[in-house]
């Protein structure tokens, strides 16, 4: 017969034995995902290039064979597997062939365009003509075209980011996901480094459209007004950092400390971009463009790095204040707000409906005239900053959000936006030609995506469910001990549940604005 005393003392052991597994876990979480190199930028841009080309594909068979049209259940399985099925399996079973992946989405695109097209798409074109004639509709039963449009390659671009960006922070805790792809300790390019300067990219992109209807209305606001209203949307992300911050250390869940510093967290980051990005709004009587002023704060925020003893107090410095502690976060923020500059101005050429046409151009050309040209300019700007034989040498850091970082996710996302762009242009030039807003909105509906229009209509609120998804995973599960097949089961039932979820609320016509 055991006493009570050894009952209790073996009670004890074991949970201290419980307790010790448990630390030693985190410990080994932290370090799964600590010190890593990255990948070439090569490799990335051939994973990333699947989503434009899942969207040529998707494109293909709507333009050709108006496979989703209805929308039937067959159709929204297919629209499911392939904006994010094809994406799942670029970062996980395909991750070491993704040009492969690619080759083969594209021989099946190619396929389908040599199929004759579906006869009911060519007596609907004899109806309405995608070049522009088509007829107005009668008077008063359609309100007129406005000054902005919601075009179809942006919802498709927006979408497929947030996607990826929802694969990927779940899919980076298992080890069928490659440590090249997740996010570099301080010097080098990932998969991951890309997508969090590509989501921020893309909220610049957003927040370009009260900027242009000031602009068509003749008005700007003063700037007591344009701090009230940022800070209006900056307190729901603010409060979201909060709740994470407390949860993180409240779950003693395994973090990285390096990525942000020890409280600050990427919420904060899209916190305080508003407020001032507001400020810095007038300073466009001064400069030029918001490219402009993007290019000029990440160059001057690079000097400081090179001449003065930041960068050494940021990668080194001792942890012994509220600034040491979360210094990555806090000058990051810097290159992070020139990124979010960079992205406004690609909206304020790309949002707004009329275009002046240049070189003999359609207006809807001269918009991928535009988009090439600033493309190439980007690329040719990292190439000078980043080479070592004729340019500057300096080296790509999503930890310090440096030069370099800054002109990689800008010339990258502006070389995914041509990209969604030319097949939107190319196999909807309808949507182009519309005459009022019922036709143009009838052309949106016909070339876009369901699933990614209901990304696109929710990515806060996806992005945070998908964040509570993970901590709940990573709590329940041993992510580090699980298979192939497993991972590939529970990231397809987890992106299974985030898609339901946001389809749902599109179909019942939700909003949640964060």
């Amino acid at each position: 017969m055991v006493s009570s005393g050894g009952a209790a003392g073996t009670s004890a052991t074991a949970a201290g034995a419980a307790a010790a597994a448990a630390h030693s876990y985190k410990q080994l979480k932290e370090e799964f995902v600590s010190n890593l190199s990255g990948g070439s930028v090569t490799e990335i841009a051939q994973v990333c290039a699947v989503a434009p080309v899942v969207s040529l594909l998707w494109s293909v068979l709507q333009a050709r064979q108006s496979f989703f049209e209805p929308y039937t259940p067959l159709a929204f399985i297919v629209d499911f597997l392939l904006n994010v099925g094809a994406l799942l399996l670029s970062v996980t079973l395909y991750s070491n062939a993704p040009l492969l992946l690619n080759l083969l989405l594209l021989t099946v695109a190619t396929f389908i365009y040599l199929i004759p097209a579906d006869p009911s798409i060519r007596r609907k074109k004899a109806k309405l003509p995608p070049n522009a004639s088509s007829k107005p509709s009668p008077a008063g039963s359609s309100p007129p075209l406005g000054v902005l449009s919601t075009k179809p390659f942006l919802t498709n671009y927006r979408g497929n980011m947030l996607v990826v960006t929802c694969i990927c922070i779940l899919a980076v805790d298992f080890r069928l996901f490659p440590r090249r792809f997740a996010k570099v300790e301080t010097w080098g390019t990932s998969l991951m480094d890309m997508g969090v300067g590509s989501f921020v990219y893309s909220a610049g992109i957003v927040a370009s459209r009260p900027l242009l209807k000031e602009k068509a209305e003749g008005k700007t606001s003063p700037l007591s007004t344009r701090l009230v209203r940022s800070f209006r949307h900056s307190i729901p992300l603010l409060v979201l950092g909060v709740v994470r911050l407390l949860s993180v250390k409240g779950l003693d869940y395994a973090e990285h400390v390096t990525e942000y510093g020890v409280h600050w967290n990427f919420f904060f980051t899209l916190g305080f971009l508003p407020p001032f990005v507001a400020l810095f709004q007038s300073a466009l009587k001064l400069v030029p463009s918001y490219a402009a002023l993007a290019v000029l704060l990440s160059v001057g925020y690079q000097v400081l790095l090179e001449y003065t003893e930041l960068k050494a107090f940021i990668l080194v410095g001792a942890r012994d204040n509220l600034v040491s502690m979360n210094r990555e976060g806090i000058f990051s923020f810097l290159g992070y707000l020139a990124i979010f500059l960079a992205g406004q101005d690609a909206g304020m050429f790309v949002l707004p409906r009329a275009l002046p046409s240049r070189f003999g151009l359609s207006k809807r050309y001269t918009m991928l005239a535009n988009m090439a040209a600033w493309t190439l300019g980007w690329w040719g700007l990292y190439f000078l900053v980043t080479n070592y034989r004729v340019g500057f040498g300096l080296s790509v850091s999503r930890r310090l959000a440096n030069l370099p970082y800054v002109l990689w996710v800008v010339a990258f996302n502006s070389g995914l936006l041509f990209a969604f762009a030319l097949a939107d242009v190319v196999l909807f030039p309808g949507f182009y030609g519309a005459t009022d807003a019922r036709v143009e909105k009838d052309m949106y509906e016909t070339a876009t995506s369901k699933v990614l229009k209901a990304y696109n209509r929710n990515g806060l609120a996806v992005f945070l469910l998908a964040n509570l998804l993970t901590g709940l995973v990573n709590m329940t599960v041993p992510t580090l001990h699980v298979g192939a097949v497993t991972t590939v089961g529970i990231l397809g039932l987890y992106m299974v549940t985030l898609t339901g979820v946001a389809v749902g609320l599109d179909v019942y016509n939700v909003t949640i604005k964060l």
